[in-house]
């Protein structure tokens, strides 16, 4: 049989004739045509007052971190399981991480922990919506309800195109940054975006966006002449890889139905074998449409996962587990504000097995996959 790959990448519309255009218009630096289009896509699909296009998920999240003046003595609290970007962006401005542990159902940030973990000296909370699932934004919302000075940021990089009761993901806090990297829904090799959700943020966000001039303001015309005045660095993305991202958005509907079906191929080839031999599948609660970013299961022993893996990877399936959590890591030791215990993270963490999951990935690849899974789960436990 033939491999079955964890990511393939695909052209999906008029990327390369996007990317052609870019290239012999002359303009091939940030802020040319196709970003424009392709921010406006993204606004209107979010909401946002404004987007600016990154060249990472990273660099948006960087971006936030200045806009928020963090620095020594303030702490950010992060979910302990998430990617590194979602706690070394606020670290780079000298915060200092509070890791909270993540809730079982969504495995999304604890709102009961981080009720717990909230003091004076908390300036931010970053949210992270694993495999696009809403996390607990209701129970967050809550444990915030007193502290209205505490900035909520999405990392949404798994959360393009996912609501929670009707609002998009990407929309629910003072900030949120996407992804674009080749694993992710919609691509263009390496790329991301801040979409900022309050118009007040705008202006200094354009300067820090822009090496810390007013050039946006600028060619806005609201300046005869632009010149340095903040601090900043070099965020905008090409414009050749806006054009790509431009091809891959225009597809965003046929791009969202086949990661749908994938999903929930997936789900109903599993859910029979998951109750008999005790298999966590991923939950959506009530009122959340996820954005179907990945599929995972979860195995019931924590031993049992390097054998699966190995026997699927005999059978040409490729599946990865996911993050080690930040709390127990070198960083995450040297950049907390002080230890934390997040025992959930630690649990997930040791038995999460993602399956391949991209756009043109059949309905007998699924079958296949989901067979060979419950086939080595079987042996193996």
């Amino acid at each position: 049989m033939s491999a079955i790959p964890f990511n393939s990448p695909e052209l999906a519309g008029a990327e390369l004739d996007h990317v052609q255009e870019a290239m012999s218009s002359g303009h091939t630096s940030s802020g040319g045509t196709f970003s424009t289009r392709a921010g406006e896509i993204l606004r209107q699909v979010t909401g946002a007052q404004e987007v600016l296009l990154t060249t990472s998920c990273t660099a948006a999240l960087e971006l936030s971190a200045m806009l928020l003046e963090l620095g020594p003595g303030d702490t950010v609290v992060v979910p302990s399981f998430t990617f590194t970007s979602s706690a070394l962006a606020f670290a780079r401005q000298g915060a200092r991480i509070l890791f909270c542990d993540i809730e079982p159902v969504t495995l999304g940030m604890d709102p009961d922990h981080l009720a717990e973990l909230l003091d004076d000296s908390v300036r931010a909370v970053v949210v992270v919506h694993y495999a696009g699932i809403a996390c607990d934004i209701a129970g967050i919302r809550a444990s915030l309800a007193e502290r209205p000075d505490v900035v909520v940021i999405e990392d949404a990089a798994h959360g393009l195109f996912g609501h929670y009761r009707d609002e998009p993901l990407g929309g629910l806090g003072r900030f949120a940054s996407l992804s674009f990297h080749e694993t992710k829904n919609i691509v263009c090799g390496e790329g991301g975006a801040l979409l900022l959700n309050e118009a007040d943020d705008a202006a200094r966000a354009r300067i820090l966006y822009d090496k810390g001039t007013d050039r946006q303001a600028f060619f806005r015309g609201q300046v005869d002449k632009y010149s340095w005045r903040d601090t900043g660095s070099s965020f905008g993305m090409s414009d050749v890889l806006a054009a790509y991202l431009l091809g891959q958005l225009e597809q965003a509907e046929s791009i969202q139905a086949r990661r749908r079906r994938v999903f929930e191929g997936y789900a109903e080839a599993l859910a029979g074998p998951a109750a008999e031999l005790g298999l966590r599948l991923p939950v959506v609660p009530a009122g959340c449409d996820p954005a179907y970013h990945l599929f995972y299961v979860l195995l019931p022993d924590p031993a049992t996962r390097s054998p699966i893996m190995a026997r699927l990877r005999e059978q040409g399936i490729a599946t990865t587990f996911h993050y080690v959590p930040l709390h127990d890591s070198d960083g995450g030791r040297r950049f907390a504000a002080r230890p934390t215990d997040c025992p959930v993270s630690t649990d997930v963490s040791a038995r999460l097995i993602r399956l391949p999951f991209f756009n043109t990935l059949s309905q007998d690849q699924t079958d296949r996959v989901a067979s060979a899974l419950v086939a080595a789960v079987r042996e193996v436990w």
